[in-house]
C-alpha cells in the first residue's frame, strides 16, 4: 500500500513538474517577445523558477524510476535500492530505459536552462522535454489494450497535447501582468488546437481499450467520464478567455487573471487523476493482436489500422498547409494547384504507408516492410518537396510582434541559414544519411531492435521520412536551401545514389541470414510458411526495383530543371542585350570581349 501511494505520488509530481518546465520552454521561444532571437529581460528571469521545477522534475523523476522498480518487484522502496539490480532495470526493460532517459533529460535540460539566451537553443530544450515526458507513456497500461497502434498513437498526442495546455497556463502565472497582456494573446489559439486534441485523443484511447458494454459500469469507466466532464469546463473557460480577448478595447484582466487560476486548478485535478487511469488496468487491456489474412491486392488496398500519432502529424501538416493557401489566397496572392496536389499525395503516400494497408501487412513480412519502406523514403518525400511546403511558411508565417522580434517566418530562416543547415544541406552529407543510413539499420542489429518496439519502428518511419525530404529538397526541390548546388552535381549524386542502392540490394539478397533478429518468425504469418529467408529476398528485389525509379524520375527532373534555367539565363541575357541596343551602348558580352582586347593590346605593347 505504502509503495503504491509512493509511486501515484512521485508520478504525479514528475508530470506536473515536467508539465510546468515544458510551459517555461514554450513561454520562452513562442509567447514571450525575443530581441532579434535573443531573449530579453523577463525571460531571463524566468529562468531561474525554470530551472528550479527542471530539478524537482529530476528529483521526482528518480524518484519514480525507483518507485516503478519496487512496485514491479513488489518489495520495499528500500530493497529497490539495490545498484545491481536497479542497473538491470534501466538496461534491459524497455520501461526502465524509458524511465532512466526521462530522469537525464530532465538534469540536461535543468543544466543547460540557466545557460542558453537564445530561442533556438530553447526550442530544442523544448523538443527534448516532450519527447522525455512521451516516451514512458509507450509502456503505460492506457497503451495495452485494444488496438495497440491506436491506444499507443493517442496516448502520445494526449500527453504531448496535455504538457502544452497545462504548462502553458501555469508559465502564465508566473509571467508579469504586462508580459502576460502579450503571452496570452497567442496562447489562447494554441491552447484551444491543444484542447481539442487532449480531448479528440483521450476519447479514441478510451474507445480503443474499453469497447465492450460492461467496461463502462466499473470504476475505471466513471474515473474517465469525470476526467472528460472536467476536461469540458475547461474547454468552456477557454471559451471565455477567447470572448474576452476579443474585445479588445475592454478587456477585464482582473477576470482573465481569475480565469486561469480556475484553470490552473482543474488541470492539477485532470492531471491527477490521469495519473491515477495510468497505473491502474482497465477492464480489458489485454487483446491478441490479429494477423492480417494472406495479402491480395483488394486488401492491400482497404486494410486500416490507423496510428493516430503518425495522423495527427500528418493533419497538422495539412492544416498548417491549407492554412497557407488560404492566406495566400485572401490577400490576392497565387498558389499554383500543382503544388497543392504534389503535397496531397506525398501526405497520402505517408498514412497509405503507416496506418494503411502498406503500414498493416509491412508488421508481418520484410517484403512488405520494404515497400512502405521505399514509399517513405522516396515516394512520398518528392511529393512533400514539390509541394514547396518551406517557401509557403516563409510567404505566409507572421513576423515578429515587434520590429525587433524575429517571428515563426524569422526563426525559420534563422534555422535554414544556421550553419547546422549549412551541414546538412550538403550533398555529399545528404548522400551519406540517404543511402549510408540504409547499412547501418539493416546490416546491424538495429532493425531488429527497432521493430521490435513502437517507439522503434515511430522512429524508424519518421528517420525514412526526414532523409528523404532532406535529399529530394537538395536535388529537386523548388524551396529556397541555404546552399546552392550546380545540376552537374546534382545529376552526379544521382549516379552515386542509383549505384549505391543497388549495392544494398545486391547485398541483402545475398545474404544467408535474417537481419530482423527473428522478429518476423514471432509475428507468426501463417502466409509466409515459415520461409523468412525467401521472404527478406523478396524485400531486396523490391529495393532493387522501386529505388531506382524514383531516382531516375529525379534524374528526368534534374535535366528539365537545367534546361529551363539556361533557358532562363538566355532571356536574360537577350532581354539585357536589347536594353542596351536601345541605349546605345555595348551589352555586357561586347563590353568584356573590349576589355580582353585591351589587355591583349596592353601586353603586345
Amino acid at each position: 500500500m505504502q509503495i503504491n501511494l509512493l509511486l501515484l505520488t512521485s508520478k504525479y509530481l514528475t508530470y506536473l513538474s515536467s508539465f510546468i518546465v515544458v510551459g517555461f520552454l514554450l513561454a520562452f521561444t513562442f509567447l514571450l517577445i525575443n530581441k532579434e532571437g535573443s531573449l530579453q529581460e523577463v525571460s531571463l528571469k524566468l529562468r531561474q523558477r525554470a530551472s528550479i521545477f527542471a530539478l524537482f522534475w529530476f528529483l521526482s523523476s528518480t524518484l519514480f524510476l525507483i518507485t516503478t522498480f519496487a512496485n514491479i518487484l513488489d518489495t520495499t522502496f528500500v530493497d529497490a535500492l539495490d545498484m545491481t539490480s536497479l542497473q538491470s532495470f534501466v538496461t534491459q526493460v524497455t520501461l526502465g530505459r524509458y524511465l532512466f532517459a526521462q530522469t537525464a533529460a530532465a538534469f540536461f535540460v535543468g543544466y543547460l536552462l540557466l545557460r542558453v539566451r537564445r530561442v533556438i537553443p530553447m526550442m530544442a530544450l523544448l523538443l527534448i522535454s516532450i519527447i522525455a515526458i512521451a516516451a514512458p507513456a509507450l509502456e503505460s497500461h492506457s497503451v495495452s489494450g485494444g488496438s495497440h497502434a491506436l491506444a499507443t498513437g493517442s496516448m502520445l498526442l494526449h500527453v504531448i497535447g496535455l504538457s502544452l495546455w497545462v504548462g502553458g497556463l501555469f508559465a502564465l502565472t508566473f509571467i508579469p501582468i504586462d508580459d502576460r497582456k502579450i503571452a496570452i494573446q497567442r496562447f489562447s489559439v494554441m491552447a484551444l488546437w491543444a484542447a481539442i486534441v487532449v480531448v479528440l485523443s483521450g476519447v479514441v484511447n478510451a474507445w480503443a481499450r474499453l469497447n465492450f458494454k460492461d467496461a463502462w459500469e466499473t470504476t475505471y469507466a466513471r474515473v474517465i467520464i469525470l476526467k472528460a466532464l472536467l476536461a469540458a469546463v475547461l474547454i468552456f473557460i477557454g471559451y471565455l478567455h477567447k470572448k474576452n480577448l476579443a474585445q479588445k478595447s475592454e478587456i477585464n484582466w482582473a477576470i482573465l487573471t481569475r480565469l486561469i487560476g480556475y484553470e490552473v486548478a482543474l488541470m492539477a485535478a485532470i492531471t491527477a487523476i490521469g495519473i491515477w487511469l495510468s497505473v491502474n488496468a482497465s477492464p480489458d487491456r489485454i487483446v491478441e493482436p490479429v494477423i492480417p489474412a494472406e495479402p491480395t491486392i483488394t486488401r492491400i488496398l482497404f486494410a486500416y489500422d490507423p496510428d493516430l500519432f503518425m495522423m495527427g502529424i500528418l493533419a497538422l501538416a495539412v492544416a498548417l498547409y491549407i492554412k497557407g493557401v488560404v492566406i495566400l489566397r485572401a490577400r490576392g496572392d497565387a498558389w499554383p494547384v500543382g503544388r497543392t496536389v504534389a503535397f496531397a499525395l506525398g501526405i497520402s503516400a505517408i498514412d497509405f504507408a503507416t496506418s494503411g494497408g502498406l503500414g498493416v501487412y509491412a508488421m508481418y513480412s520484410f517484403e512488405y516492410h520494404m515497400i512502405a519502406h521505399m514509399t517513405l523514403g522516396m515516394i512520398a518525400p518528392i511529393g512533400l518537396v514539390l509541394g514547396a511546403p518551406i517557401t509557403l511558411a516563409l510567404r505566409t508565417l507572421p513576423q515578429g510582434r515587434t520590429k525587433e522580434e524575429r517571428g515563426p517566418r524569422g526563426i525559420l530562416l534563422a534555422l535554414l541559414h544556421s550553419r547546422y543547415g549549412m551541414i546538412i544541406t550538403h550533398p555529399v552529407i545528404a548522400l551519406i544519411l540517404f543511402d549510408g543510413s540504409l547499412f547501418v539499420l539493416y546490416f546491424t542489429d538495429l532493425f531488429g531492435t527497432l521493430m521490435a518496439s513502437h517507439a522503434g519502428h515511430l522512429l524508424m518511419n519518421l528517420h525514412f521520412i526526414a532523409v528523404g525530404f532532406l535529399f529530394f529538397m537538395i536535388i529537386v526541390g523548388i524551396d529556397p536551401n541555404p546552399r546552392r548546388v550546380h545540376h552537374l552535381l546534382r545529376i552526379v549524386i544521382l549516379f552515386a545514389t542509383m549505384a549505391i542502392h543497388a549495392f544494398f540490394s545486391i547485398a541483402l539478397l545475398a545474404t544467408t541470414t535474417l537481419v530482423d533478429k527473428g522478429f518476423y518468425a514471432t509475428q507468426g504469418a501463417p502466409w509466409l510458411l515459415g520461409d523468412f529467408l525467401a521472404d527478406q529476398r523478396s524485400g531486396g528485389s523490391v529495393s532493387w526495383a522501386m529505388g531506382e525509379i524514383p531516382i531516375i524520375l529525379a534524374l528526368v527532373a534534374t535535366f528539365i530543371q537545367w534546361m529551363r534555367e539556361d533557358a532562363k539565363e538566355t532571356r536574360r541575357i537577350d532581354r539585357n542585350e536589347e536594353r542596351m541596343a536601345a541605349m546605345g551602348e555595348d551589352d555586357e558580352l561586347t563590353q568584356y570581349n573590349s576589355y580582353l582586347k585591351s589587355l591583349n593590346s596592353k601586353k603586345e605593347n
